[in-house]
């Protein structure tokens, strides 16, 4: 799926690339340490929305977040077009379309809660519960509460379930704030 995903927006990808690249200094994807499956830190692509030098930091802890976004990086978060580079992830098996989003290395509260319940055992998704439950509005608490069902409930039908509503929060822009 992903592969077949990836050949139908390879071109709309390059063309973000290019603006990205065309509009702000600095390369067109951003590489972020992400916490992945059994912890390990892996790479996860993102197109790149926020402005050379901006601390690695997760969004909502950083002072005034919406000076470090860049004007085209805006459009590509309202609609989530900066998370397309992610398919490489899923190809690579360090990701699936549905699952906990991976946490910053750096988010260490974050972190040590999904370990205590386990939830560092699946792979980290594009997608997720807490994503189509609230994504920017949920505490980390509540976030990791959503985790933990989505690992006790998770099936096939969860997780179409999931991206169906995933589908539809990106075209109403749903609870996303930053």
């Amino acid at each position: 799926m992903s592969l077949s995903l990836l050949a139908i927006l390879f071109l709309p990808m390059v063309l973000i690339f290019i603006i990205v690249k065309s509009f702000s200094e600095g390369p067109g994807i951003h590489r972020s340490k992400r916490i992945g499956k059994d912890g390990n830190i892996f790479i996860m692509l993102k197109f790149r929305t926020m402005f050379i030098g901006t601390p690695n930091l997760a969004s909502h802890l950083l002072n005034n977040s919406s000076n470090c976004i860049t004007p085209f990086g805006r459009f590509l978060r309202k609609y989530s077009l900066d998370e397309l580079p992610q398919l490489l992830n899923v190809i690579k098996g360090e990701m699936s379309f549905v699952g906990p989003r991976p946490a910053l290395f750096n988010q260490y509260d974050l972190i040590e809660l999904r370990n205590k319940k386990n939830i560092h055992s699946i792979l980290p998704g594009i997608t997720g519960l807490a994503q189509v439950s609230g994504r920017d509005d949920l505490s980390i608490k509540e976030k990791v509460l959503l985790d933990s069902e989505y690992f006790e409930k998770m099936n096939f039908f969860l997780d179409i379930k999931i991206l169906f509503i995933t589908f539809l929060n990106v075209i109403r822009k749903k609870n996303i704030s930053h």
